[in-house]
Protein backbone atom coordinates (compact mmCIF):
# COMPACT_ATOMS: atom_id res chain seq x y z
CA UNK A 1 0.00 0.00 0.00
CA UNK A 2 1.19 3.05 -1.23
CA UNK A 3 1.55 6.47 1.53
CA UNK A 4 1.81 9.95 0.59
CA UNK A 5 4.01 12.99 0.49
CA UNK A 6 3.38 16.23 1.49
CA UNK A 7 4.49 19.40 0.72
CA UNK A 8 3.05 21.69 3.54
CA UNK A 9 3.63 25.77 4.25
CA UNK A 10 4.53 26.80 7.37
CA UNK A 11 3.67 30.04 8.43
CA UNK A 12 6.13 32.87 7.74
CA UNK A 13 6.06 34.76 10.73
CA UNK A 14 2.17 35.14 12.40
CA UNK A 15 1.40 31.36 13.98
CA UNK A 16 -1.34 32.94 13.33
CA UNK A 17 -1.33 31.82 9.77
CA UNK A 18 -1.24 28.45 10.31
CA UNK A 19 -3.96 26.28 8.37
CA UNK A 20 -6.29 23.53 9.98
CA UNK A 21 -4.66 21.34 7.36
CA UNK A 22 -1.18 22.12 8.42
CA UNK A 23 -2.17 20.79 12.22
CA UNK A 24 -4.11 17.97 11.05
CA UNK A 25 -1.16 17.02 9.04
CA UNK A 26 1.66 17.66 11.55
CA UNK A 27 -0.37 15.17 13.82
CA UNK A 28 -0.68 12.02 11.88
CA UNK A 29 2.43 12.02 9.74
CA UNK A 30 4.80 9.37 10.22
CA UNK A 31 8.00 11.04 8.93
CA UNK A 32 8.49 14.74 9.10
CA UNK A 33 11.26 15.74 6.79
CA UNK A 34 12.39 20.11 8.07
CA UNK A 35 14.71 22.41 7.04
CA UNK A 36 15.61 22.79 10.37
CA UNK A 37 14.54 20.12 13.23
CA UNK A 38 14.61 22.53 16.05
CA UNK A 39 12.60 24.99 14.45
CA UNK A 40 9.96 22.10 14.04
CA UNK A 41 10.34 21.50 17.16
CA UNK A 42 9.22 24.73 18.40
CA UNK A 43 6.56 25.18 15.61
CA UNK A 44 4.72 22.09 16.35
CA UNK A 45 5.10 23.42 20.41
CA UNK A 46 3.58 27.19 19.00
CA UNK A 47 0.93 25.20 17.48
CA UNK A 48 0.08 23.90 20.41
CA UNK A 49 -0.06 19.63 18.92
CA UNK A 50 0.81 16.68 19.77
CA UNK A 51 2.35 14.27 17.02
CA UNK A 52 4.64 10.84 16.92
CA UNK A 53 6.19 11.43 14.02
CA UNK A 54 9.57 10.99 13.45
CA UNK A 55 11.05 14.73 12.68
CA UNK A 56 14.34 14.53 10.31
CA UNK A 57 16.60 17.03 9.48
CA UNK A 58 16.13 17.89 5.95
CA UNK A 59 18.49 20.54 4.50
CA UNK A 60 19.79 21.36 0.86
CA UNK A 61 23.17 19.39 2.20
CA UNK A 62 21.73 16.26 2.80
CA UNK A 63 18.47 16.24 0.46
CA UNK A 64 19.96 14.44 -2.10
CA UNK A 65 21.18 11.74 0.04
CA UNK A 66 18.13 11.19 2.26
CA UNK A 67 14.97 11.72 -0.64
CA UNK A 68 15.75 7.92 -1.91
CA UNK A 69 14.72 6.76 1.91
CA UNK A 70 11.91 8.95 2.27
CA UNK A 71 10.22 8.05 -0.91
CA UNK A 72 10.95 4.33 0.49
CA UNK A 73 8.99 5.53 3.73
CA UNK A 74 6.36 6.77 1.60
CA UNK A 75 5.57 3.65 -0.43
CA UNK A 76 5.89 1.60 2.91
CA UNK A 77 2.59 3.05 3.21
CA UNK A 78 3.92 6.06 5.40
CA UNK A 79 3.06 9.82 5.54
CA UNK A 80 5.92 11.92 4.89
CA UNK A 81 5.87 16.02 5.11
CA UNK A 82 8.20 18.29 4.18
CA UNK A 83 8.55 21.65 5.87
CA UNK A 84 10.87 24.47 5.03
CA UNK A 85 11.62 26.94 7.98
CA UNK A 86 9.09 29.34 6.06
CA UNK A 87 6.44 29.46 3.39
CA UNK A 88 6.61 27.07 0.68
CA UNK A 89 8.95 24.13 0.52
CA UNK A 90 11.13 23.51 -2.67
CA UNK A 91 10.71 27.49 -2.88
CA UNK A 92 14.49 28.33 -2.64
CA UNK A 93 14.61 25.81 0.50
CA UNK A 94 14.76 22.43 0.42
CA UNK A 95 12.17 19.62 -1.42
CA UNK A 96 12.91 20.03 -5.48
CA UNK A 97 15.21 16.87 -5.41
CA UNK A 98 12.39 15.02 -3.60
CA UNK A 99 10.16 16.42 -5.52
CA UNK A 100 12.06 14.83 -8.25
CA UNK A 101 12.77 11.39 -6.60
CA UNK A 102 9.22 11.44 -5.85
CA UNK A 103 8.41 11.38 -9.72
CA UNK A 104 10.78 9.13 -11.07
CA UNK A 105 9.27 6.53 -8.77
CA UNK A 106 5.29 7.22 -9.72
CA UNK A 107 4.81 8.43 -6.06
CA UNK A 108 1.88 11.02 -5.92
CA UNK A 109 3.28 14.24 -4.71
CA UNK A 110 0.34 16.68 -2.83
CA UNK A 111 0.60 20.40 -1.34
CA UNK A 112 -0.70 21.84 1.95
CA UNK A 113 -0.81 25.48 0.44
CA UNK A 114 -0.39 28.45 2.77
CA UNK A 115 1.87 31.33 3.53
CA UNK A 116 4.31 32.53 1.20
CA UNK A 117 6.48 35.71 1.30
CA UNK A 118 6.76 35.90 -2.15
CA UNK A 119 2.98 36.21 -2.82
CA UNK A 120 2.26 38.49 0.25
CA UNK A 121 5.30 40.79 -0.83
CA UNK A 122 3.28 41.35 -4.34
CA UNK A 123 0.50 41.41 -3.16
CA UNK A 124 1.47 44.84 -0.99
CA UNK A 125 4.12 45.93 -2.88
CA UNK A 126 1.39 48.18 -5.28
CA UNK A 127 3.92 47.05 -8.44
CA UNK A 128 2.06 45.15 -11.30
CA UNK A 129 1.58 41.64 -10.36
CA UNK A 130 -0.25 40.55 -13.25
CA UNK A 131 3.18 38.96 -14.40
CA UNK A 132 6.23 38.56 -12.54
CA UNK A 133 9.56 36.36 -11.58
CA UNK A 134 10.95 35.08 -8.67
CA UNK A 135 15.15 35.34 -9.02
CA UNK A 136 15.51 33.70 -5.17
CA UNK A 137 18.57 35.04 -3.13
CA UNK A 138 20.60 37.54 -4.88
CA UNK A 139 24.41 36.40 -5.29
CA UNK A 140 26.48 37.31 -2.50
CA UNK A 141 29.69 38.42 -4.46
CA UNK A 142 28.59 41.67 -6.02
CA UNK A 143 30.47 40.97 -9.66
CA UNK A 144 27.63 38.12 -9.60
CA UNK A 145 25.18 39.98 -8.52
CA UNK A 146 25.48 42.89 -10.94
CA UNK A 147 26.12 40.13 -13.88
CA UNK A 148 22.86 38.72 -12.66
CA UNK A 149 21.19 41.79 -12.95
CA UNK A 150 22.51 42.50 -16.39
CA UNK A 151 20.93 39.72 -17.43
CA UNK A 152 18.02 40.64 -15.80
CA UNK A 153 18.33 44.41 -17.09
CA UNK A 154 15.44 44.37 -20.10
CA UNK A 155 12.98 41.67 -18.02
CA UNK A 156 9.67 43.82 -17.79
CA UNK A 157 7.79 41.95 -15.48
CA UNK A 158 7.86 42.53 -11.80
CA UNK A 159 11.08 40.95 -10.33
CA UNK A 160 10.81 39.59 -6.58
CA UNK A 161 14.37 38.50 -4.70
CA UNK A 162 15.07 37.93 -1.07
CA UNK A 163 17.87 39.21 0.63
CA UNK A 164 19.78 38.98 3.71
CA UNK A 165 19.86 42.45 5.85
CA UNK A 166 23.47 42.58 6.35
CA UNK A 167 23.84 42.30 2.80
CA UNK A 168 20.66 45.17 1.42
CA UNK A 169 22.79 48.16 1.16
CA UNK A 170 25.39 46.83 -0.84
CA UNK A 171 22.60 45.06 -3.41
CA UNK A 172 20.91 48.20 -3.55
CA UNK A 173 23.73 49.88 -4.77
CA UNK A 174 24.57 47.16 -7.61
CA UNK A 175 20.66 47.18 -8.44
CA UNK A 176 20.97 50.76 -8.97
CA UNK A 177 24.44 50.42 -10.89
CA UNK A 178 22.74 48.25 -13.24
CA UNK A 179 18.93 49.01 -13.32
CA UNK A 180 19.30 53.03 -12.91
CA UNK A 181 18.69 55.30 -9.80
CA UNK A 182 15.14 55.60 -10.79
CA UNK A 183 13.56 52.29 -10.59
CA UNK A 184 10.80 51.68 -8.49
CA UNK A 185 11.51 48.93 -5.94
CA UNK A 186 9.58 48.06 -2.79
CA UNK A 187 11.46 46.51 0.35
CA UNK A 188 8.84 44.08 2.61
CA UNK A 189 11.15 43.78 6.15
CA UNK A 190 9.56 40.84 8.09
CA UNK A 191 5.69 39.84 6.67
CA UNK A 192 2.97 39.55 8.70
CA UNK A 193 5.67 39.65 12.35
CA UNK A 194 5.17 42.61 14.86
CA UNK A 195 7.45 44.76 13.81
CA UNK A 196 6.48 44.46 9.59
CA UNK A 197 7.65 47.33 7.40
CA UNK A 198 7.12 48.36 3.63
CA UNK A 199 8.79 50.44 2.07
CA UNK A 200 8.27 52.02 -1.04
CA UNK A 201 10.49 54.30 -3.21
CA UNK A 202 13.29 54.22 -6.25
CA UNK A 203 16.73 52.34 -5.94
CA UNK A 204 18.46 55.83 -4.77
CA UNK A 205 15.77 56.58 -2.27
CA UNK A 206 15.78 53.27 -0.48
CA UNK A 207 19.72 53.01 -0.77
CA UNK A 208 19.44 56.24 1.88
CA UNK A 209 16.69 55.04 3.76
CA UNK A 210 18.56 51.19 4.13
CA UNK A 211 22.02 52.89 5.52
CA UNK A 212 21.33 52.11 8.83
CA UNK A 213 20.90 48.84 10.84
CA UNK A 214 18.46 46.35 9.38
CA UNK A 215 17.07 43.14 10.72
CA UNK A 216 14.35 40.28 9.76
CA UNK A 217 13.53 38.90 6.60
CA UNK A 218 13.75 40.65 3.64
CA UNK A 219 11.65 40.39 0.39
CA UNK A 220 12.57 43.19 -2.56
CA UNK A 221 9.97 43.85 -5.07
CA UNK A 222 11.29 45.57 -8.14
CA UNK A 223 9.59 46.93 -11.03
CA UNK A 224 10.16 45.01 -14.10
CA UNK A 225 11.98 47.69 -17.49
CA UNK A 226 9.85 49.77 -19.65
CA UNK A 227 8.84 48.66 -23.11
CA UNK A 228 10.99 50.49 -25.47
CA UNK A 229 10.66 51.32 -28.77
CA UNK A 230 12.42 49.27 -30.89
CA UNK A 231 15.58 51.25 -32.84
CA UNK A 232 16.83 51.01 -36.49
CA UNK A 233 20.68 50.78 -36.60
CA UNK A 234 21.21 54.09 -37.74
CA UNK A 235 19.63 55.15 -34.15
CA UNK A 236 22.26 52.53 -32.81
CA UNK A 237 25.13 54.59 -33.93
CA UNK A 238 23.46 57.79 -33.92
CA UNK A 239 23.25 56.40 -29.57
CA UNK A 240 27.23 55.56 -29.55
CA UNK A 241 28.16 58.55 -31.23
CA UNK A 242 26.07 60.69 -28.43
CA UNK A 243 28.02 59.11 -25.49
CA UNK A 244 31.31 59.20 -27.87
CA UNK A 245 31.06 63.07 -28.18
CA UNK A 246 30.53 63.24 -24.21
CA UNK A 247 33.99 61.10 -23.08
CA UNK A 248 32.99 57.25 -23.47
CA UNK A 249 35.21 55.00 -25.80
CA UNK A 250 33.65 53.43 -28.79
CA UNK A 251 33.69 50.24 -26.94
CA UNK A 252 32.20 51.64 -23.91
CA UNK A 253 29.65 53.26 -25.99
CA UNK A 254 28.96 49.99 -27.68
CA UNK A 255 28.38 47.92 -24.88
CA UNK A 256 26.34 50.45 -22.86
CA UNK A 257 24.04 51.37 -26.15
CA UNK A 258 23.99 47.55 -26.67
CA UNK A 259 22.63 46.49 -22.80
CA UNK A 260 20.17 49.98 -23.25
CA UNK A 261 18.07 48.46 -26.23
CA UNK A 262 18.25 44.77 -25.70
CA UNK A 263 20.34 44.02 -28.36
CA UNK A 264 23.48 42.28 -29.63
CA UNK A 265 26.96 44.00 -29.15
CA UNK A 266 27.71 42.43 -31.91
CA UNK A 267 25.01 43.97 -34.01
CA UNK A 268 26.25 47.35 -32.41
CA UNK A 269 29.19 47.16 -33.29
CA UNK A 270 29.07 45.85 -36.98
CA UNK A 271 26.11 48.82 -37.66
CA UNK A 272 29.04 51.54 -36.27
CA UNK A 273 31.40 49.87 -38.95
CA UNK A 274 29.34 50.08 -41.82
CA UNK A 275 28.47 53.75 -40.28
CA UNK A 276 32.20 54.23 -40.40
CA UNK A 277 32.89 52.56 -43.96
CA UNK A 278 30.18 54.80 -45.56
CA UNK A 279 31.34 58.32 -44.28
CA UNK A 280 34.99 56.89 -45.50
CA UNK A 281 33.74 56.68 -49.11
Amino acid sequence: MSGQLFLAATPIGNIGDASARLREILVTANVIAAEDSRRAHRLIADLGIVTTAQIWSFYDAVEEAKSPELIGRVLQGETVVVISDAGMPSVSDPGYRLVQEAISKGVRVSVIPGPSAVLAALAVSGLPVDRFSFEGFLPRKSGERRALCESLLHEQRTMVFFEAPHRLVEALVDLEAVFGADRQVVICRELTKTYEEVVRGTLAELILWSNREILGEITLVIAGAQPRPDATPEQWVTLVQTRVEVGETQRDAIAAVARELGVPKRDVYDAVLINQRERKS
